[in-house]
C-alpha cells in the first residue's frame, strides 16, 4: 500500500510542471484528513516539494475545499443571482432556523455543516442546494423540514 507521499509523487509524475498536481493532492489530502488542517496542507506541501501557505493560498480559492472540520453532512445553498431572485436568502433562513446555526457553521453534534456557495452552475433550476454532492432542484424555503429531517434520517 502507497503512502501518501508516493502517491502525490506519481500525480506529479503525469504532469509537466508539479503545480498542474496541487489540485489533485489536495483532493487526496483532504479524503485522507476529512479537511486540510495545517497538518494536512503541510504533508501536501512537502509531497508537492512548496510550502504550506502555497497549498493553503490554492484551497482557499476553491469552494470544493475544507480549511475547517465539515459535518457528515454537507449542505449547500447556491447565493448567485438566479438562485437569489428565486428565494436563495430564504431557502437559507430556512436551513439556519431547522439546524440552528448560521451560514458556515456546523451543528453542535457534528452532523451537518451549512454554507452558502457561489455557483452550483443550476440557474435553470433554482434554487439549488447540494447536500452531500448531490443537487436538490427549485428548492423552496417551504422544503426546508423535509430536507433536514431527511438527514436527520427520519426520511
Amino acid at each position: 500500500m502507497r503512502n501518501f507521499y508516493e502517491e502525490v509523487q506519481e500525480i506529479k509524475a503525469r504532469y509537466p510542471d508539479w503545480r498542474s498536481a496541487t489540485l489533485p493532492a489536495l483532493r487526496l489530502a483532504q479524503e485522507k484528513h476529512g479537511f486540510l488542517s495545517p497538518n494536512a496542507l503541510r504533508e501536501c506541501a512537502e509531497a508537492l516539494g512548496t510550502t504550506p501557505a502555497f497549498c493553503e493560498s490554492v484551497a482557499s480559492f476553491y469552494d470544493m475545499f475544507h480549511l475547517r472540520p465539515v459535518g457528515r453532512h454537507l449542505v449547500e445553498v447556491c447565493t448567485n443571482v438566479s438562485c437569489a431572485l428565486n428565494g436563495a436568502q430564504q431557502v437559507l433562513e430556512g436551513f439556519e432556523r431547522e439546524l440552528g446555526v448560521r451560514a458556515g457553521e456546523t451543528t453542535e453534534d457534528g452532523e451537518v455543516t451549512l454554507r452558502t456557495i457561489e455557483c452550483l452552475g443550476g440557474c435553470g433550476w433554482a434554487t439549488i442546494v447540494a447536500i452531500d454532492e448531490r443537487y436538490r432542484t427549485h428548492v423552496k424555503p417551504d422544503d426546508v423540514s423535509a430536507i433536514v429531517e431527511e438527514l436527520r434520517g427520519g426520511g
